[in-house]
């Protein structure tokens, strides 16, 4: 647990952001390759001395984790289907090694789905149809559909200063709505390790995921291209890192590329969204994950945005997500244009807030940039929802550069709106007070009132983190279908981490059971809100 107490007044009970219960499974099949991920605690001369004596090719440090590098192996074939545990062993027999594993390939899914104005002001051609950004609340007695962005450019917070990176399958950096704003610092390509993440052209134009999604947050505004992006004056870069093999070690160089220079971080992927894969981050990548939280931004804390999955239809729960799951990611689902959870839309007690997407075949979608310096208006899934909240983020940050990561998870809580996505069934009044839905977290994203509630002026920030661990002894399950299982506590009162205000829960727990999905977790708080998860 994490503790948490606004700068106004304690509230004893707040509600759980994320994350519910998540076990991992093995049996997945997985197909290796020729590298080995390995902790050296005696620093670069050590690791170089060592892949000397075993015959290996040092490949250098993993992103920005101390004393983590990779070694290959060239004698043994790129891909495997079988691991090779005495080449691992060797590793880690050695004295001088710490951990090692041998890298596999990861299966992971950009998270698209495959199948009018009331201001003049700006004369980029789309701009006019980017319902999403336009200002419907002038009239109150018009449902609120849009992200109320415009009050926010309006005090002139466009963006200007803060750095968003997408990771993805490349950025087509020289695009004409995108050029002013890319910013090459936040950029690498990961697939074929060199600076440039120019996405790999084909016929089927299947990377145009990461073009599509850093337009959305920083097309160029009045340039006469496309549209306009949410945060129009922020530097954007592009990490190519799904357009070809994507290991632990890959994912962890990604999330913590540059953490000290880039603010943001956008992702719209992760495992397969079928119903079936229950997965998450490898140790290296959590190991990033938790780096950047503590380190990234000079110790003020990455900020990971991640979109919240595409698995609806199949019955996908993204509580089984490892990535948007994670208590350091800011999970964003998605709302049509008419305020509708999609049909791919997930459910999870994860999710913290809401951007608008694609709906049903009558709805508009979302504009932004596109491969061959083209535009597009058919953006969809919740790849579409997590850009757009990057860039809402992105100018609270201009507004506050000294917002932690917790600060804004606590911001987006309490400033998103049950109003518009309230005909939908599903919400309930936590502890707190705040309304919740598991498709939409605490509601659609304002951007006006998030940044306006960042103002530094009355902004104090979130108190330092604590964390209360209580632990239940083993039980016998008992006899019929359901077992309740009761774990009192009184989150460390009289101790220095006595918990005040309950801000992140996790569960871990080792449960055998015979056949996947027959079983189905709840947990339930004090105050009747309920967390579950079928696995």
């Amino acid at each position: 647990m994490e503790g948490g107490c606004w700068p106004y007044k304690c509230i004893a009970v707040v509600s759980i952001l994320s994350s519910c219960c998540l076990l991992f499974v093995s049996g997945i099949e997985r197909r290796y390759v020729n590298e080995w991920a390995a902790e050296v605690p005696g620093g670069p001369e050590e690791a170089e001395l060592l892949a000397n004596e075993l015959g290996y090719e040092l490949l250098g440090p993993i992103g920005s984790l101390e004393n983590h590098y990779l070694f290959r192996l060239s004698a043994h074939p790129r891909r495997m289907r079988r691991s090779l545990p005495h080449i691992t062993k060797r590793l880690t027999d050695d004295e001088r090694v710490s951990w090692a594993e041998q890298q596999y390939i990861k299966e992971r899914n950009k998270r698209s789905v495959l199948r009018q104005n009331t201001e003049d002001l700006f004369n980029d051609p789309m701009w006019n149809r980017q319902w999403y950004l336009q200002d419907t609340r002038v009239n109150p007695s018009l449902p609120k559909l849009d992200l109320h962005v415009i009050p926010v450019w309006r005090k002139g917070i466009t963006g200007k200063g803060v750095v968003i990176t997408v990771l993805d399958d490349g950025l087509e950096w020289n695009h004409t709505d995108i050029h002013a704003n890319y910013d090459p610092e936040a950029s690498y390509d990961f697939n074929d390790n060199d600076k440039d993440p120019f996405p790999r052209y084909d016929i089927t134009n299947e990377n145009k995921h990461g073009t599509r999604c850093a337009g959305e947050v920083a097309m160029v505004a009045n340039n006469h291209k496309c549209g306009v992006g949410v945060a129009y004056n922020s530097k954007v870069g592009g990490i190519r890192m799904l357009d070809g093999v994507v290991t632990d070690a890959i994912e962890a160089s990604s999330i913590g590329f540059n953490p000290q220079y880039v603010d943001i971080y956008s992702a719209s992927w992760g495992p397969n969204d079928d119903g079936k894969t229950v997965e998450g981050p490898g140790r290296l990548a959590q190991k990033a994950f938790e780096y950047g939280i503590k380190q990234g931004r000079n110790g003020k804390g990455s900020i990971y945005v991640w979109a919240s999955g595409n698995g609806g239809r199949l019955g996908d729960n993204c509580d089984c997500d490892g990535y948007t799951d994670s208590i350091y990611t800011i999970s964003i689902s998605s709302a049509s244009q008419q305020g509708r959870s999609p049909w791919y839309a997930e459910k999870c007690s994860s999710t913290i807030a809401t951007a608008y997407s694609s709906g049903d075949y009558k709805d508009q979608r979302i504009i932004s940039a596109d491969l061959h310096n083209d535009c597009t208006e058919t953006h969809t899934g919740t790849s579409a929802s997590a850009p757009l909240a990057a860039g809402i983020f992105a100018l609270a940050l201009e507004q506050n550069p000294n917002l932690t990561w917790r600060d804004m998870q606590h911001l987006a809580v309490w400033t998103s709106e049950y109003d518009p996505l309230a005909n939908n069934p599903g919400w309930k009044k936590n502890g707190a007070g705040l309304m919740v839905n598991s498709r939409f977290g605490f509601g659609l994203l304002n951007a006006k009132a998030l940044v306006d509630l960042a103002d530094p002026k009355t902004w104090k920030g979130v108190p330092e983190k604590k964390e209360c661990i209580v632990k239940d002894s083993e039980f016998a399950p008992s006899s019929g279908d359901e077992i309740t299982i009761q774990i009192p506590t009184k989150a460390c009162e009289g101790q220095e981490n006595y918990i005040k205000s309950l801000e992140h829960l996790q569960l871990e727990a080792t449960i055998e059971y015979t056949r996947r999905g027959d079983l189905h977790i709840t947990l339930t708080s004090p105050s009747g809100i309920l967390c579950m998860g079928i696995l």
